[in-house]
């Protein structure tokens, strides 16, 4: 079990990625590291923060900044959520609870994934009374995604993330390469109860795809089904097209969330960054959007936030830190993040979430600033 005590070296949160390899083994690193396929755009998540310049502004009075905010009427004391990371056993033992515990350490909101390897009560109750939302897949079978919502709410879960874009999840040819299995620990505990649907058999000529691994593929039939079967607010996770963003909206969405699922879900989609500010002209300037993807650093959290993101979700971080130092290492990532942000607006003129706007950026695609990298060990 990694040692609940800060390792040596960290200065920034992304160093908790660099020292990730430390702490995890090759096969279960270059599972969470990667995406599916070639890894483009788990690539092109991260190229697009760098193709951004922060524009410091001199004479600013920012004594009285801070980063408070509301989503749908819930205060939040930073813009940083923890992403639904599934399976955390494979970084740590305690898993899900220990990142529950540095949730409520740092008054951030943790949202726990039907995957997780710990059940969504015992993660409400390690929370305490930190802000905690459950993110759902759509079962096949409609009764167990009912269930799901009622314990969620019996929990004390205040709002649900549905996940819409990772129907079809290919494999990592890094990870493949690494020989990487999930491992028989790493149960998906909230449905080790429900009964598996039987298979359907396909027909002669059938596709393993458009009738096999998308038979159960959420529609709008099933959407409007959801938001009728919950009295919790519904955000919708995997969001990039605009006309999508418009008619999710339309249809009752609380909030959205742009993400590529972390490049996880189609190798060679758009950055998640680069389509926020379409996503954002298509809903307007009152509709919660949160920002998922790439996310390493406070720069990288303005930077979503000038472009049009209320909030951003952390993931692969949540991991590293997770991996290194448990809870302890979970909750100073947090805190670094925040510090990080805190520093970039001091220096951009902007004292308040509010005052960050796309006038803060300048694009960079000429080498005004190289591509950042974290140096290695």
């Amino acid at each position: 079990m990694p040692p609940e005590r800060i390792p040596p070296g960290i200065h920034n949160a992304i160093d908790y990625e660099r020292l990730a390899a430390q702490h995890l083994p090759a096969d279960r690193l270059a599972y969470i590291a990667g995406g599916c396929g070639w890894d483009r755009t788990v690539a092109a998540n991260r190229a697009a923060f760098d193709s951004w310049a922060v524009l410091p502004r001199l004479l600013r009075d920012v004594r009285g900044g801070h980063t408070r905010l509301a989503l749908n009427g819930q205060p939040f004391l930073h813009p940083f959520l923890l992403a639904p990371v599934a399976h955390q056993r494979l970084a740590h033992p305690d898993a899900e609870v220990a990142t529950a515990r540095a949730a409520e350490a740092t008054d951030t909101c943790l949202v726990a994934s039907t995957l997780s390897s710990t059940p969504l009560e015992a993660i409400a109750q390690a929370a305490g009374q930190g802000p905690r939302w459950f993110q759902l897949y759509l079962q096949p079978e409609r009764a167990h995604t009912l269930d799901l919502l009622a314990r969620a709410e019996a929990a004390g879960y205040q709002a649900i993330v549905l996940t819409l874009d990772a129907s079809i999840q290919l494999a990592s040819r890094s990870a493949l390469a690494a020989g990487f299995v999930l491992p028989p620990e790493c149960l998906a505990a909230n449905l080790t109860g429900y009964a598996p649907s039987a298979p359907t058999p396909l027909a002669p000529g059938d596709s393993r795809i458009f009738q096999g691994a998308m038979r159960h593929a959420p529609t709008r039939c099933d959407l409007d089904w959801l938001l009728s079967a919950t009295r919790l607010p519904v955000w919708v996770k995997g969001v990039l097209h605009p006309d999508d963003a418009r008619a999710l909206r339309a249809a009752g969405a609380a909030g959205l969330i742009v993400s590529n699922h972390g490049g996880r879900s189609l190798d060679g989609a758009p950055a998640s960054l680069a389509l926020l500010p379409a996503v954002r002209a298509a809903v307007g300037a009152d509709c919660p959007l949160l920002l998922d993807s790439g996310i390493r650093s406070g720069q990288d959290a303005f930077k979503a936030l000038a472009l049009g993101a209320d909030a951003v979700l952390v993931g692969r971080l949540q991991f590293y830190a997770l991996a290194a130092a448990g809870a302890l290492g979970v909750a100073h990532m947090l805190t670094l993040l925040a510090e990080e942000l805190h520093a970039c607006m001091a220096q951009a003129g902007c004292a308040t979430l509010a005052d960050i706007t796309p006038g803060a950026l300048l694009p960079c695609p000429c080498p005004c600033l190289p591509p950042f990298e974290a140096p290695a060990c």
